[in-house]
C-alpha cells in the first residue's frame, strides 16, 4: 500500500511531571539536555539544535503527554491531514497561539484510537543560535519512546495500516519495533503488551558507549535507581542503561541502531519470546522497571 505523505523523524516527546524545577533539574543535569526556555508550567529542554526535543508540563499525575513527529514537507503534512479524516480521525489544528510558544510551524494532533495516545504531526522547529553543549553524555538524539498498550495486534494494525509505521522485529504477542518511514533507525516508537495503556520509556541515543558507563556511576552517586541494564538488545544492536526520573518514569540511554535502506530493506524478524531475544547480556529488568506514566486523556 501507498501512503501520501513521508516522516522525516521523531522530533519530540511531551511528558507531564509532578514537580517542574525538579524534573528540570534532572534533565538538565543528569540526563544531559539543555534547558531552552520554560515558564510556570511547562519547560523546553534539547539535545541539538532544535528548540526542544523534550517538553516538560507541570501536571498532578506523571506520563506520557504527546509524541510529535516531523513530516518531510508542507505538502506532506497537509496530505497527512486529508488522509486522517479520510480514515474518520479526528483532527485537531494547534493553535497559533500554542505554536508561537512552542516556535513551531504548522502542526496537527491526533489520538490512536485504542490506547487513546496523542500524536502530533508538523513541519518546523526554531533553529537555536546557541549549539547544543552537553555537560556531560553526550547525546544524539532522542531516540525513541516506547508504550504499553491493552491491545498490541490493534494498535500495531492501526500504526502500520494507518500511519506507515514499518515494523522492524517484533516478539508475537509481546512487542513490536516500529520505524516511522522512510526515517532509517530500527525504531522511533514501539508498542508492548501491557495490562494498561501507559507509557513504557523514553529513550536517548548517545554517540560514545562511554556515555552508558559513565552514566551508570553518575546515576548512583545522585542516588538515581538504574532499573534494567547494562545490556544489549538483539534487535536494535543498541547497548542500553535504563534508570528513573523523579516521578519514577523510565529514561535509556542507548548507543548504536541499526539503521534500514529505504528500497529493498530487509524482512522483520519475529523473535523468540525469551529474555535473550531484548538482552543478550542476562540483565534483568527491576519490579518497578517501565511503571509509572499514563498516557493524558483527552480533555
Amino acid at each position: 500500500m501507498s501512503f501520501p505523505f513521508r516522516y522525516r523523524r521523531l522530533a519530540y516527546a511531551a511528558l507531564n511531571v509532578t514537580d517542574l524545577d525538579r524534573s528540570v533539574a534532572f534533565y538538565r543535569d543528569l540526563v544531559g539536555l539543555n534547558l531552552s526556555d520554560r515558564d510556570e508550567d511547562r519547560a523546553a529542554l534539547r539535545c541539538g539544535d532544535d528548540h526542544h526535543n523534550l517538553l516538560l508540563y507541570r501536571a498532578e499525575a506523571p506520563g506520557l503527554k504527546r509524541l510529535a513527529f516531523e513530516l518531510e514537507s508542507d505538502a506532506d503534512l497537509a496530505a497527512a491531514e486529508t488522509h486522517l479524516k479520510s480514515r474518520g480521525i479526528a483532527v485537531e489544528a494547534v493553535a497559533a497561539d500554542e505554536l508561537a510558544g512552542l516556535k513551531m510551524g504548522r502542526a496537527i494532533r491526533f489520538r490512536e484510537p485504542v490506547s487513546g495516545l496523542c500524536l502530533e504531526f508538523f513541519r518546523g522547529l526554531q533553529h537555536m543560535a546557541i549549539p547544543y553543549a552537553p555537560p556531560h553524555a553526550k547525546i544524539e538524539r532522542l531516540g525513541h519512546v516506547v508504550v504499553s498498550v491493552t491491545d498490541l495486534e490493534a494498535v500495531h494494525g492501526f500504526l502500520a495500516e494507518v500511519l506507515n509505521f514499518r515494523t522492524s522485529d517484533y516478539v508475537p504477542g509481546i512487542v513490536a519495533f516500529l520505524r516511522c518511514f522512510p526515517n532509517p533507525l530500527h525504531h522511533s516508537l514501539a508498542i508492548a503488551a501491557g495490562p494498561e495503556n501507559r507509557l513504557h520509556h523514553v529513550n536517548f541515543m548517545v554517540t560514545d558507549i562511554d556515555d552508558v558507563g559513565r552514566a551508570i556511576h553518575r546515576m548512583q552517586d545522585a542516588q538515581v535507581e538504574i532499573v534494567f541494564g547494562p545490556g544489549r538488545h538483539p534487535p536494535s544492536g543498541s547497548i542500553f542503561l535504563y534508570y528513573l526520573d523523579p516521578d519514577g518514569m523510565t529514561v535509556e540511554y542507548s548507543f548504536g541502531m541499526e539503521e534500514f535502506p529505504e528500497e529493498a530493506p530487509r524482512d522483520p524478524r519475529m523473535l523468540e519470546p525469551v529474555p535473550a531475544s531484548l538482552d543478550t547480556w542476562g540483565a534483568r529488568p527491576a519490579p518497578n522497571f517501565a511503571k509509572v506514566g499514563t498516557i493524558e486523556p483527552a480533555a
